[in-house]
């Protein structure tokens, strides 16, 4: 699978501050191309199965906002 344009361009910048500077600290990118990978997950997985009903809807909800 080819990676997305927004996924490119995040490594390209973590990759171009470690050029610049071996320690750059590169965590809020790295969490940022976690987050991107995450919801392309999440959005290949809604697209290839039946849309959930209500209570499905609720149960994901719930999971998602207890994460913070």
């Amino acid at each position: 699978m080819a990676i997305s344009h927004e996924k490119a361009h995040i490594r390209a910048r973590i990759a171009g501050r470690k050029r610049q500077d071996p320690r750059a600290d590169v965590t809020e990118e790295r969490r940022e191309l976690k987050t991107l990978s995450l919801e392309e997950h999440i959005r290949a997985v809604f697209a290839s199965a039946p849309t959930p009903n209500r209570a499905q809807v609720a149960r994901l909800r719930s999971l998602l906002s207890s994460l913070h």
